[in-house]
């Protein structure tokens, strides 16, 4: 049985040890500068609670911003590429315009950025395909037994809504008649069912 009564040593904090945190970091997640910030600063507040010098951690806390600039000159981190590789990604799995700025700005994005990254897209057609590829993963509306889609029209409604989808999108979606009507809306093939 391990000795849970046994303090943790806090974790290193030298140059080399931020760095090598960082990269390992990096390897395993794509990071906007403002996640690897928190993260490193998260490691040395950790460190600094289990006894590290206080001016270890002023002098780490200066390493982290150096190691950011380094990573942004070298191309490491992009937070532009960031937001455009994170809105395709979010698209395809059903985020509306309103869910991707939330969760950008979580992560630290810029605003601009996040407009830049959401500009690239026509606002009408992509906010009603990503609203479809939610209703397909999470069997919404069309996708949906036929003899159940009245009963939960107001909850599939309501998820639409919850996920920052403008009614006036959620309705179309809804409307469709099956899978295959909701694909001809989204593909530009039929006219607007609401």
């Amino acid at each position: 049985m391990p000795d849970r009564t046994r303090r943790s040593s806090p974790p290193a904090i030298s140059p080399s040890a931020l760095e090598k945190a960082a990269l390992h970091y990096l390897e395993r997640f794509a990071a906007s500068t403002e996640q690897l910030r928190k993260v490193l600063l998260r490691r040395i507040k950790r460190a600094a609670m289990l006894g590290a010098e206080p001016e270890a951690s002023t002098a780490a806390k200066r390493e982290v911003e150096r190691l950011l600039e380094r990573y942004l000159a070298a191309g490491l981190l992009d937070d532009r590429r960031f937001a455009e590789a994170q809105t395709q990604g979010l698209r395809r799995r059903g985020a509306s315009r309103r869910g991707i700025r939330q969760r950008l700005a979580a992560k630290g994005v810029e605003r601009e950025l996040v407009e830049a990254a959401l500009s690239g897209e026509e606002e009408g057609r992509s906010e009603l395909a990503a609203a479809g590829a939610l209703a397909r993963r999470r069997r919404l509306g069309p996708y949906r037994a036929p003899g159940a889609r009245a009963a939960f029209r107001r909850k599939d409604l309501a998820a639409l809504a919850r996920a920052g989808f403008p009614l006036e999108i959620a309705r179309r979606v809804l409307a469709a008649g099956d899978p295959e009507a909701l694909e001809q809306l989204i593909a530009g093939e039929d006219g607007d069912p609401a």
